[in-house]
């Protein structure tokens, strides 16, 4: 069956002046929807009796006027969904509030008017009493909270995963617009190809590779991609936050000064500049369970040492921690998907210096 998904409304292009080089083009345009870094993000939830607008009823040529307000167990759904993006430690935080005046961020669950978001700063053009955001299906659904971490990504200036240039997407166009069209999204050719089949500049995209894992990536069915072959079954996204997501926003919004630890990524080398004695700690959050190496490399003699989080407390789980490892620790652990664990990187006191790196695969 198809996914229901969400449709943003259509913008008109930004207006650059002309002649700016390429370098200033491209950095206006993947910065102009972000916030700066340190925002507090208000959110309200639209509550009034006269919030509401008139939709169009799918296949009847009728209309009728539809509440914004929704229900206590829906809101907290988003409230659980601001506070995962919050977790991951990023430099922009969020607040609810009662008061719409003081909200960056206006969210209403209008059923029949499907979910959507404004795009980063796009919302502070909306009206004060226009929604930013809204959610038009049950939440509390089986596999529907991730509708509300997409919507909420789209909050933060992220962009849909499957429309940037680098995932190399062949479709089959008049199938995508025949599958829309139908129940339970009723697109239009128009709204299709701009959510869907258009394709993004690169400075706007989340990143320089397409992640089919993203929460901003909708689940496909087979027969919609004919190219690359592997997904013409379909692409089926696991509905969490992926690690390429995490890297995104945490690039964008990165974490104040002393904040919760960054995340470390497999396969990605992290530079330290550590003096004798120092330390620095990473989070790392499984989303396979395997064997994972973790290695420090470079001119320094340096420790790794892997703790689980037990009952919000780091245990020692593996790694070095006696003074007697010799340059460039390497140690080998089993993780577990979906828990949580600390690495901690430290150089020995006296012991080399210069650069050093961290990385895990």
């Amino acid at each position: 069956m198809t996914a229901r998904y969400c449709s943003l409304a259509q913008q008109s292009a930004p207006a650059f002046a002309p002649g700016l080089a390429a370098e200033r083009l491209g950095a206006l345009m993947s910065g102009r929807r972000m916030w700066v870094n340190g925002t507090v993000l208000h959110y309200c939830f639209l509550d009034g009796e006269s919030d509401g607008s008139v939709i169009a009823l799918p296949g009847s040529g009728g209309t009728r006027w539809v509440s914004w307000v929704g229900g206590e167990d829906q809101r907290e759904v988003v409230r659980d969904c601001f506070r995962e993006w919050r977790d991951l430690g990023i430099g922009v935080s969020f607040a609810e509030v009662t008061d719409r005046s003081e909200a960056e961020l206006r969210i209403g669950f209008q059923p029949g008017d499907g979910s959507w978001s404004a795009v980063g700063r796009d919302a502070l053009s909306a009206g004060l009493n226009e929604r930013t955001m809204n959610f038009g299906w049950d939440l509390t659904a089986p596999g529907e909270r991730a509708t509300a971490l997409h919507e909420i990504g789209h909050a933060l200036g992220m962009q849909h995963e499957h429309q940037s240039p680098f995932a190399g997407l062949h479709w089959d166009d008049e199938a995508v617009y025949a599958d829309l069209a139908g129940p339970p999204n009723h697109w239009s050719r128009e709204r299709t190809w701009f959510n869907i089949l258009r394709k993004l500049d690169p400075a706007e995209v989340n990143g320089s590779v397409w992640d089919p894992q993203s929460v901003m990536e909708y689940p496909f069915s087979a027969g919609l991609i004919l190219e690359p072959e592997q997904f013409r079954g379909g692409v089926h996204p696991s509905g969490g936050l992926s690690p390429l997501d995490k890297e995104f926003v945490l690039g964008w919004y990165p974490p104040p000064e002393g904040a919760r630890p960054p995340v470390l990524l497999p396969f990605r080398s992290v530079p330290l500049s550590l003096g004798p004695g120092e330390q620095v700690d990473f989070t790392v959050e499984p989303r396979e369970t395997r064997e994972y190496t973790f290695a420090t490399f470079g001119e320094s003699d340096s420790m790794v040492v892997v703790f689980e989080e037990r009952d919000g407390e780091p245990r020692f789980l593996a790694g070095h921690d006696d003074g007697g490892t010799p340059r460039n620790a390497t140690i080998r652990v089993r993780l577990v998907r979906d828990r949580r664990y600390f690495v901690r990187v430290r150089q020995y006191s006296g012991w080399g210096s210069g650069e050093t790196a961290v990385m895990c695969w």
